[in-house]
């Protein structure tokens, strides 16, 4: 198996699929955040190859590098942020289509957090939002979900995106920045997050969850020749993953933390899957929320699009119910079921 993309989490994510000769291919676009769970756990026990499938993973810093590839047919599947980048793409005519949940943002649930350099929290240069002006701020990539949190962030302010300088980075790539002191502040997710605030390099400002409450943060995509040509396959791949979702959510206790009696064997894939290799660091806070059902907040994602036309960042027309596309989604639910939570 080809294990494109970097790090070690694309390779962890490749072994189990090595001796997949015979099985379906399909190449999949990731960042490796904590919330990519519900692949990795589909991977790790198995759920992918049971239903067929030699799954490919291939790392990015952001889904807005992955329209390009899923455009060529070199991805079939993204796990991320809907971008200006998507739906630019379709109004060129290219079909590829949101078929469920990956992460969005309830009340308790941070996807993403605001973070500034403890130095200057501590030397004063910085005491409110409003203090984000002029500051160079770290971020994935323009015209994405996060872009529209950064946007809605510095409004509380009064504040615009021409009031700061942003600089993309991947998210693993914001903690270095910061200890460098190569940027002032960044808008990472886990566990990045957590990485710098724990080792004193940011204190933490503002969370996704704070700033804009059920957020549909990323989705799964699919390329429409993927849905199109091989439905069942697609499918396939889909009910691997929401059993890894679920699996996930099974590991939860109320609070979103790995308290459930399932947690610690999540954490473990996570430490697996993830360049964190430490337990009890993804027992420290609760991750986002990974929808087990795959439900998708389609008014996020329609507000979304308006900040980006308001940006004018989208070129052409395209409308958001034509992109969603539930049919697949709707498949797999009537063989897995609602979700019930496991004891």
């Amino acid at each position: 198996m080809n294990t494109k993309g970097f790090g070690l989490g694309a390779l962890m994510l490749g072994l189990s699929a090595l001796s997949a000769l015979g099985q379906e291919k399909v190449t999949v676009g990731y960042t490796q955040t904590a919330t990519d769970i519900g692949l990795y756990v589909a991977d790790k026990r198995g759920y992918f190859k049971a239903e067929g499938l030699d799954v490919e993973f291939q790392n990015f810093d952001s889904a807005a590098r992955m329209i390009a590839p899923i455009a060529s047919g070199d991805l079939q599947v993204i796990a991320g942020a809907a971008s200006a980048g998507l739906y630019n793409a379709v109004a060129r005519g290219i079909d590829i289509r949101i078929v469920a949940d990956k992460v969005s943002t309830p009340p308790g649930r941070t996807s993403q957090t605001l973070i500034v350099r403890k130095d200057l929290v501590e030397s004063g240069r910085y005491k409110t939002l409003a203090d984000l002006k002029g500051m160079k701020v770290a971020n994935t990539a323009p015209g994405t979900a996060a872009s529209v949190t950064l946007y809605t962030m510095l409004e509380k302010a009064g504040l615009t995106i021409n009031d700061i300088e942003q600089t993309f980075l991947a998210f693993p790539q914001h903690v270095v920045a910061l200890t460098n002191k190569a940027v002032d502040a960044a808008l990472p997710a886990e566990p990045a997050t957590t990485q710098a605030i724990s080792s004193g390099v940011a204190v933490k400002v503002l969370t996704d969850d704070e700033a804009y409450p059920n957020h549909q943060i990323a989705v799964i995509f699919f390329s429409g020749k993927f849905a199109k040509e091989k439905p069942e396959v697609a499918k396939k791949f889909l009910k691997a993953f929401l059993r890894g979702v679920r699996d996930h959510n099974d590991g939860l206790g109320p609070d979103g933390r790995f308290t459930g009696a399932k947690g610690e064997e999540i954490i473990k894939i996570l430490n697996e899957y993830t360049p964190i290799k430490d337990a009890q660091f993804y027992r420290n806070f609760p991750l986002a929320a990974c929808n087990p059902d795959g439900a998708i907040n389609i008014d996020s994602l329609k507000r979304d699009l308006g900040v980006l036309k308001r940006e004018k960042l989208i070129e052409g027309e395209v409308d958001v119910d034509k992109v969603v596309d539930l049919s697949i989604l709707q498949a797999v639910l009537k063989e897995l079921g609602p979700y019930k939570k496991a004891n």
